[in-house]
């Protein structure tokens, strides 16, 4: 026999409800109020900072043709053609443009290689988890913070002096700055790690090195070696622009083209530069991808 269960639904007092919905709306009220006062503030502090910053609406518009006109020129041959029409004019200088591009990806995959070496043999130490002992860990993060907060180009102009002008400038500035970069990044992936096979390892006695090369490592490599990549792509657009104090690679030519008004030559080396980060970004991002999905399936 099959019997119905009736459920009763208990029902408040209308003035309880009432009540309840007053709350309610009260409290929507509210939040709306504070939404509302957030964004009022974060436009005042924008307009602030905008002022702060001499930013001028009126200048702007003004000198929006200066802008545009000067792409217009770049996209022009001297005989007053459009770039496009004659190729073999717009890139009469591929071949030295191509040696230099090299030059600029050279400079970038030495620098970001050092930094990365010199990273990965320091940030165990400025790890929370894992680092030996407090004033240690303290002094490596400040040196990573000293690295990555002096631009690059600063540090360029620096080894420019010192060693004179060519890419072994370049290499440094890119290697110093890749270190700071890469310290953060590496000393917090090493601080979000398992710890249980590091008290494993620790629990038989081994080193402190022992426990960093069997415990450690094998957790973080993957993605190490997806950050490098991607500070590498970085560091080809920071080396294509240290040309410009003199530090090696296609910057410098590009300075060169600027200041000399060729503004052909500027619009192609633009595009070469385009062109290879493109490619490196395509590449770069296929690799650390396949890196992280091997670090998801283990």
């Amino acid at each position: 026999m099959n019997r119905t269960v009736v459920t009763a639904i208990p029902s408040l007092p209308p003035a309880q409800i009432a009540a309840l919905a007053a709350s309610y709306d009260r409290a929507i009220v509210r939040r709306r109020m504070r939404f509302a006062g957030g964004v009022i503030a974060f436009v005042l502090l924008l307009l602030l900072a905008a002022v702060g910053s001499e930013v001028s609406l009126t200048t702007f518009f003004a000198k929006l043709g200066n802008f545009t006109s000067y792409f217009y020129r770049i996209l022009h041959l001297d005989s007053g053609a459009w770039v496009w029409t004659d190729f073999a004019e717009w890139f009469w200088g591929l071949k030295k443009w191509v040696v230099l591009i090299a030059e600029t990806v050279l400079i970038s995959y030495v620098g970001t290689i050092g930094g990365a070496f010199a990273v990965f043999l320091l940030n165990f130490l400025a790890a929370r988890n894992v680092g030996p002992c407090l004033w240690l860990r303290i002094a490596v993060a400040r040196g990573f913070e000293l690295c990555r907060t002096v631009p690059g180009i600063v540090f360029a102009l620096i080894f420019v002096i010192a060693f004179g002008l060519g890419p072994m400038a370049g290499v440094f500035a890119i290697m110093i700055h890749t270190t700071g970069a890469l310290g953060k990044l590496y000393s917090e992936v090493v601080e979000n790690i398992d710890m249980k096979p590091v008290e494993g390892v620790r629990a038989t006695g081994a080193s402190w090195i022992t426990g960093i090369r069997f415990a450690v490592v094998p957790q973080v490599m993957a993605s190490f070696a997806s950050y490098t990549l991607l500070r590498f792509e970085i560091n080809v657009r920071e080396a294509s622009v240290m040309g410009f104090v003199g530090a090696g690679g296609v910057g410098q030519e590009l300075l060169v083209a600027v200041r000399k008004f060729y503004y052909s030559d500027v619009s192609a080396i633009l595009i070469l530069i385009i062109v290879l980060v493109f490619a490196i970004d395509i590449s770069t991002g296929f690799l650390r991808h396949r890196l992280i999905g091997m670090e998801h399936t283990r």
